[in-house]
């Protein structure tokens, strides 16, 4: 291995004392005293917790800013920052010695963990022992500056991860919300959401709906609802020509065009019945189903394989709103009906016909339609932009964390600075 100048190989029992937590018993578990953190506890604050009021040895305490290792099961590391607690066996505390950055240590085994595991057990390595730790080296930076400086770099792309993360969720709960109330109430002739205060509404095999709504199954909104290739459509695939959708390339109103096969143009011509046009909607059959999207311009006279396949009467339904209906709270719930509540296995054309739709006129179709999809554009970006910031901090930990990238210019700009 090439020595990189100011780095040392290190063992990680060398940067740091790994302390396991306490080994508590049902006994010891009470409603008052110190919270017991869990592998479930670090991952998410809010699961549910027990207390201990017995007598904990402060070793197996942990405060505000300490760093966490899940070394079982679940391989993962944290600072905690949710105040003073006892920690339960399965997880390291882990104190840093001297010279030694808290948050760069917990980048840098991060990074390391893969080849970790896979050195210490293979790939279907479930724990880390502290063989490991002290048999594992790496490249490590004897500077404490330059440890930290590469820290502050790659906590700032966390901090924008975790910021975007969050943004994310929030918009999705609003999304969620505003599609339960457009899909419930709708809108006005004034654009606003109607209420049982103000507007009138009757009851349906759906609930109560706006008055001006109405109840059908798809198959009264659809001039056809077929499948798609069924019996070995493998025999038709080539290496080019016709795209040909199968179940992995439908999302939530999304098509993805990863991982295309295609038909000759003669095959497709043949199997007319499963050609798809514009405006027509796909929905998976197994694996997901009831996952549908609609067929864009420019997959106008593709195929499908496997996919229940729907025409909808434009002059009745849009398809944007139909794919959102099927999509919905509303939709999944008569999907899973079939199967008394549990994952349906498959989703057939004859529970297609049968689901029940509520149905708006066009234009408050359109209105509905339009402000989903505006939300759905939103989450959109921002999980490209999730997508690219997480590139780019996997960019900087190979480059930073290996010494193939230094931040010596930095380094020297702050002692300058310093004189």
């Amino acid at each position: 291995m090439k020595v990189i100048e100011g780095w040392s190989e290190k063992k990680l029992s060398e940067l740091a004392e790994y302390i396991n937590g306490y080994s508590f018993k049902p006994d010891d578990w009470g409603e008052d005293g110190l919270p017991i953190i869990r592998i479930e506890q670090l991952k998410n604050p809010n699961e549910l917790i027990d207390y201990s009021s017995g007598k904990i040895p402060q070793k197996n305490i942990i405060e505000n800013g300490d760093l966490i290792f899940s070394w079982s099961a679940s391989l993962f590391l944290r600072i905690w920052q949710h105040g003073r607690a006892a920690l339960n066996q399965h997880l390291f505390k882990v104190i840093e010695k001297e010279g030694v950055d808290r948050v760069f240590l917990k980048l840098f085994i991060e990074f390391y963990l893969p080849e970790l595991t896979k050195a210490s057990h293979g790939s279907t390595m479930q724990h880390i022992t502290r063989k490991e730790l002290d048999r594992f080296r790496a490249p490590f930076p004897i500077s404490k500056f330059e440890q930290t400086k590469i820290a502050e770099i790659l906590s700032k792309v966390d901090q924008a991860i975790e910021q975007t993360e969050a943004l994310i969720a929030k918009k999705q709960r609003i999304k969620t919300g505003l599609m339960q109330d457009l899909l419930t109430r709708g809108i006005d002739e004034h654009g606003n959401l109607r209420s049982e205060e103000t507007h009138e509404f009757k009851d349906s095999p759906l609930g109560r709906i706006p008055v001006e709504w109405e109840v059908k199954p798809c198959a009264a909104l659809c001039r056809e609802i077929v499948v798609g290739i069924v019996i070995r459509p493998a025999q038709y695939y080539r290496p080019e020509g016709i795209p040909v959708l199968r179940s992995a390339n439908v999302r939530e109103n999304t098509i993805f065009c990863d991982d295309l096969v295609f038909i000759s143009k003669t095959d497709n011509e043949m199997l007319s019945k499963s050609r798809l046009r514009e405006g027509d909607l796909v929905t998976v059959r197994t694996g997901y189903p009831g996952t549908t999207s609609v067929i864009p311009r420019e997959l106008d006279g593709s195929n499908c394989v496997d996919l229940v396949i729907s025409r909808p009467k434009n002059e009745v339904i849009r398809s944007n709103f139909l794919s959102i209906w099927v999509n919905s709270d509303n939709g999944k719930r008569q999907v899973l009906e079939g199967q008394g509540g549990l994952a349906q296995q498959h989703f057939n054309v004859g529970e297609m016909r049968t689901l029940l739709v509520k149905v708006p006129d066009i234009s408050e179709q359109e209105k509905i339609e339009r402000i989903l999809i505006l939300q759905s554009s939103v989450l959109e970006d921002l999980t490209r932009t999730l997508q690219k910031l997480f590139s780019l901090k996997t960019a900087l930990m190979q480059d930073l964390l290996t010494g193939k990238t230094r931040v010596t210019a930095l380094f020297n700009q702050t002692e300058v600075a310093d004189v």
